[in-house]
């Protein structure tokens, strides 16, 4: 009955529906939490709490608003399209290619400091971000591979899943006004909608220290999705760049060595092959690029064709 009920609203309209159906899953799920009676310190409660509230937060209310925008859902999200397997491989090849420049970033990023008048709201985010850190560091600790596996679910898939269709699926759709087509030259809008939510991804983690290259991630993720007109190229990206972090960690805990080395390599010592990374990265990302727009053109000719 509701189904594309929304599709001719402006995008103001439609995006503060989105917001209102994620405020009231997220409420609810918290609500549901603090009333729950179990120990909310442990590490199992808390990563079932970030499971639940992932779903709630950002990967459910996109489906629901797709279904109230559009009569094709999928193809509102751009989940419709399967790219072909030369297209994965060179996204997935990128990001690896690219986490030791990620790393380079952030270490830059780190010594950034805000003026003096805003001192106590850097201070802030530093202990957010370093209470951040703590509860990342406390879930990816542990050995087997059972602990791998729900890792690699609940800090690799399922974020990537869940934060491409609300951002890129979602907010830049809106922000865009038009689905993206690869294969065609990219308008002005579609370039400011794609920085813009970037940085409102990156802003949302609030972790300043490492906004910069989680920024470029997020207008790199968007961009991909302008390229080859599929969602699922950026999720296979973003959850590359976290499965690689979750199991470096993974690796580095079963065997006894410094956990630092996974943050670290690209720089100090070794920045040598964080500045090779980001020249082969920019290969890589010119490569994609031109790759989706031959496949995009080769699919038009045969499209013609027939």
């Amino acid at each position: 009955m509701l189904k594309g009920h929304l599709k001719h609203r402006n995008p103001w309209a439609i995006c503060f529906v989105w917001f209102a159906i994620m405020l009231l899953l997220t409420g609810l799920v918290m609500t549901i939490w603090t009333i729950l009676p179990i120990d909310h310190q442990s590490t199992a409660s808390l990563k079932w709490f970030q499971f639940v509230q992932t779903l709630a937060t950002f990967f459910i209310p996109p489906f629901f608003l797709a279904y109230l925008v559009s009569d094709q859902p999928s193809d509102w999200l751009q989940l419709n399209r399967i790219p072909q397997w030369p297209t994965w491989m060179t996204a997935i090849l990128l990001m690896l290619a690219a986490l030791p420049a990620i790393n380079l970033l952030a270490d830059w990023n780190s010594h950034l400091t805000l003026p003096q008048a805003l001192q106590p709201l850097e201070e802030i985010m530093r202990q957010q971000e370093d209470a951040a850190m703590a509860l990342t560091e406390r879930f990816l600790q542990g050995k087997g591979a059972g602990l791998l596996l729900i890792n690699i679910v609940l800090m690799a898939l399922l974020p990537a899943m869940a934060e491409e269709l609300t951002f890129r699926g979602t907010l830049q759709r809106l922000a865009a006004g038009t689905a993206a087509n690869s294969g065609t030259k990219l308008t002005a809008r579609q370039h400011v909608a794609i920085w813009g939510i970037a940085i409102l991804f990156s802003a949302i983690h609030f972790q300043f220290y490492g906004f910069v290259p989680r920024m470029l991630l997020g207008a790199l993720f968007g961009y991909t999705l302008c390229w080859t007109g599929s969602l699922w190229i950026p999720i296979a990206m973003h959850f590359t760049n976290n499965a690689a972090t979750v199991i470096a960690y993974w690796v580095i805990y079963n065997n006894n060595l410094n956990p630092d080395a996974v943050e670290t390599f690209g720089t100090g010592d070794t920045m040598w092959i964080g500045l090779i990374s980001f020249a082969v990265a920019g290969i890589g990302i010119y490569f994609l690029c031109r790759l989706s727009r031959t496949i995009s053109n080769a699919s038009s000719r045969m499209s013609w064709g027939n």
